[in-house]
């Protein structure tokens, strides 16, 4: 944990504290993206589902 800390820190994300943040945020980041790309991958199986998939994924970022 302190050499992941040190290693943000030194990278340009700030002090410590800053460093946790950019951490947690990043974390949660990934699980909403995780999530959003399982929920297209189940909305892909229904095809009447196809034009709100495509706009989930644009919102979120990934189409």
């Amino acid at each position: 944990m302190e050499t992941a800390l040190s290693a943000l820190s030194e990278h340009g994300h700030g002090n410590r504290s800053e460093a946790v943040r950019y951490a947690v945020l990043r974390t949660y980041r990934e699980m909403i993206l995780e999530r959003a790309a399982a929920d297209a991958e189940r909305l892909a199986a229904d095809e009447s589902d196809q034009a709100e998939m495509l706009a989930i994924q644009r919102y979120m970022g990934i189409a």
